[in-house]
């Protein structure tokens, strides 16, 4: 397996870590953009676009900064490589003709929001069918310089605007898995600020109201959570269903109903075996980049 990487941060060494599990003869390449760029063991450095039509390539990760998203797929297009592209999809709503291009050349893409492969997740949207729901309070809360304890976090693509970063894309997992569970809502109110005292240009914290026909989903994420906190809660006619994302397990009524010892990390694997199994051999549709594109505006298209 022939695998091209561009972007080679922090998450892409998680994708190669889950794909040399899958595949240990995988063979990847990263796309460079600096002669002086870091040699890492095991990967090929190719250094332009034009060099790709020498290789031939499973799929390519697209996991560079999210700025630099659209420019990097529109000039993958012509090479007809299948994209598994890192959340989120672009900083800004841009021009819908590159998914009519992307569906022109039949390219399979994939957008990877990997906590759809959270067990508890995975439980609770099947567990959650057939009931009445009233509520649901969706929370994600975490200290963004703990992020990366040994870099300037106001230097991360995350704190800064101009890079594509904000706590509205950045944890767009939220969004994703509440359209993944329920759909598209029918009226969408949001609140986005950095008013905090992190004093950063990216929106720190964002409020969402999602109203759907027979209930509302409230969607709250910041960065300046010191005591991390991931939590689905929703409200039903028979009882309360509450999800911890962080300890992997959901309760109905204060009962424990399911709990798992993986973590967010496994998720990695898990999700890049369903990408090589389900999407690129069986020509799956699963959160391809036209329903990206409908859940980016969901996060950003009132900014």
């Amino acid at each position: 397996m022939n695998v091209l990487i561009v972007g080679l941060g922090s998450i892409a060494e998680k994708h190669v870590n889950a794909l040399r599990l899958i595949d240990p003869e995988v063979q990847l390449f990263a796309l460079r953009f600096s002669s002086n760029s870091v040699q890492i063991p095991g990967i090929n450095n190719i250094y332009n676009f034009s060099d790709l039509s020498n290789f031939e390539f499973d799929f390519a990760i697209v996991s560079n900064p999210t700025a630099a998203h659209y420019e990097t797929i529109k000039a993958l297009i012509p090479f007809r490589i299948p994209l598994f592209i890192e959340k989120p999809l672009f900083d800004t709503i841009k021009d819908e003709a590159i998914l009519v291009e992307i569906e022109h050349n039949k390219i399979p893409t994939y957008m990877a929001c990997n906590l759809r492969f959270l067990e508890c997740l995975k439980f609770t949207k099947e567990f959650v069918k057939g009931k009445r729901i009233n509520e649901v309070n969706s929370y994600c809360g975490s200290y963004l310089p703990d992020w990366r304890p040994n870099k300037d976090f106001r230097k991360i693509y995350s704190a800064n605007k101009e890079m594509g970063g904000g706590v509205h894309i950045d944890l767009i997992h939220e969004i994703d898995y509440i359209y993944w569970f329920f759909g598209m809502p029918v009226k969408v109110q949001s609140v986005k600020t950095n008013t905090s005292s992190l004093n950063i240009s990216a929106y720190d914290y964002a409020n969402y109201l999602f109203e759907y026909t027979s209930f509302s989903a409230s969607i709250i994420l910041n960065y300046y959570r010191r005591d991390p906190k991931r939590s689905l809660e929703i409200v039903t006619d028979e009882g309360t269903i509450q999800v911890n994302l962080l300890k992997n397990e959901v309760s109905f009524n204060d009962a424990v109903v399911f709990a798992s010892n993986k973590t967010t990390l496994d998720t990695y694997e898990d999700q890049l075996r369903f990408f090589i199994n389900n999407v690129l051999k069986n020509n799956e549709q699963f959160n391809p980049i036209s329903e990206a594109f409908q859940i980016l505006k969901l996060c950003i298209e009132k900014d």
